[in-house]
């Protein structure tokens, strides 16, 4: 598997090496007694359910099942618990999309794979719950730089990781004429948020495929 550059990735690194982060240490002589890595799971999901700033800390410590003196010592406090679930959520994402477009998978396989994947959480009960990154970034960004470094850092790997998969495209033969890729790329990555915002309206599967479909056929041929 292509090894991707650190610079590509931004000032926080590759993500999917997020999840095996050291475990949190607690202060000396108070051995943890927690999964902390289910506990920021569950943290997202409230984040993910309520936003940010519409979440209390009674409803973090019912949903991590922790005390606020655990939940103090292990990530401090609402705001870095908060950063620690959003890199939980762009490390799933980016590993996923790195299965999704491999450098081994033909590349249209690949775009396909990776579109298909905003298909099924744009329908249904998964469109309606949106995506974490658009949320916060509507809610946050240009007002908390820790979140705009997290959220702008991404959407760059995501560029050029699908950049890269038009390129390969490219060298086959398979995009359509006049289409460059890092600007097909730029567009494509618009296109996949956007999606998810109209996934709010949760948009049949079949509407959404076909609108999925429709656009990756002005690339290909």
């Amino acid at each position: 598997m292509r090894l991707w550059p650190l610079a590509i990735f931004g000032p926080i690194g590759l993500y999917s090496s997020m999840s095996h982060q050291p475990p949190v240490q607690l202060p000396r002589g108070r051995p943890r007694s927690f999964d902390v890595d289910a506990a920021v799971e569950r943290a997202m999901g409230v984040f993910w359910s309520r936003g940010y700033h519409a979440t209390a800390l009674p409803d973090l410590l019912r949903a991590t099942r922790l005390s606020r003196g655990s939940l103090y010592a292990a990530f401090g406090d609402k705001h870095s618990l908060f950063l620690r679930a959003l890199d939980r959520y762009i490390a799933d994402a980016v590993a996923r999309m790195e299965v999704e477009l491999a450098p081994h998978r033909e590349p249209i396989d690949g775009l396909r794979a990776y579109l298909a994947g905003y298909v099924d959480r744009n329908s249904g009960a998964n469109g309606r719950r949106g995506c974490l990154l658009v949320a916060t970034a509507m809610e946050l960004a240009g007002r908390d730089a820790d979140v705009d470094r997290r959220i702008g850092s991404f959407f760059k790997t995501m560029e050029a990781m699908v950049a890269d998969t038009l390129s390969r495209a490219k060298v086959t033969g398979r995009l359509a004429d006049g289409v460059e890729p890092s600007s097909a790329a730029r567009i494509l990555v618009c296109f996949v948020e956007g999606l998810r915002v109209v996934g709010k309206t949760a948009p049949t599967r079949i509407i959404s495929q076909a609108t999925v479909d429709a656009f990756l056929d002005r690339f290909i041929r």
